[in-house]
């Protein structure tokens, strides 16, 4: 499925210049909605184009950083699908119908799981993990997590992961000028296999330090209050 994607993107990577931005920005919107569709296709092939000046610009750092940011906007966009989706719909037609818009009941059982046991910060952590990035935002609206909260914790890890590809892409570009799409992605996807432990410890520290937060500084405030 990888590869025919991959393919797909390189024959949109022909008119990169001028509809690059763009083609960033829809397909991160639906690899964020609760349509399967991978980001690596995406961020990693754009980091690529963005370090040879084959984006809009032209100026390759100036091209990276659009990319991210298109790419966090794409990002934005697609899990606000999923929240009022799931905000208008409501838990019982998601699983009962889920499973023919890709949401297995399954699937949703264990995001709405992991939202209840860590709330806000769960929009963050799980950002950053797969196959449970896209459906957290859909117990986020089920919920009705305060919109703006959503929006911060669900951008900071979007982006974050968004610069992870782009940056992925960025280096592979480094490393040769000649690379095939599908062997790219592919790359891509075993570079972060092979260090995902420094994405986990990243984020044991981040809910250490949400914990910690939580525990010792807005808990007095609170009783002070």
């Amino acid at each position: 499925m990888v590869d025919v994607i991959a393919g797909h993107i390189e024959f949109a990577a022909s008119h990169a210049a001028v509809w690059g931005f763009i083609i960033i920005f829809v397909f991160m919107t639906i690899e964020s909605s609760f349509i399967p569709f991978p980001s690596e296709v995406v961020m990693i092939p754009a980091g690529f184009l963005a370090y040879r000046g084959a984006l809009t610009t032209g100026i390759p750092w100036l091209d990276l950083l659009l990319s991210i940011v298109f790419g966090l906007l794409g990002s934005l966009a697609g899990a606000y699908v999923n929240y009022y989706l799931s905000v208008w719909l409501g838990r019982p037609f998601l699983h009962k119908y889920g499973k023919y818009f890709f949401l297995s009941e399954e699937h949703l059982d264990r995001a709405e799981e992991i939202f209840r046991k860590y709330g806000d910060i769960a929009t963050f952590v799980c950002r950053l993990l797969p196959a449970i990035r896209q459906l957290i935002s859909i117990p986020a609206g089920l919920s009705r997590m305060q919109f703006g909260r959503f929006t911060l914790f669900t951008g900071l890890g979007a982006g974050i992961w968004t610069a992870i590809l782009a940056g992925i892409g960025w280096y592979l570009a480094h490393l040769t000028k000649d690379m095939g799409y599908p062997e790219m992605v592919h790359k891509g996807k075993d570079m972060i296999a092979e260090h995902y432990i420094w994405i986990i410890l990243f984020l044991v520290a981040v809910i250490a330090v949400y914990i910690a937060v939580h525990k010792f500084i807005m808990k007095p405030e609170a009783k002070a209050e």
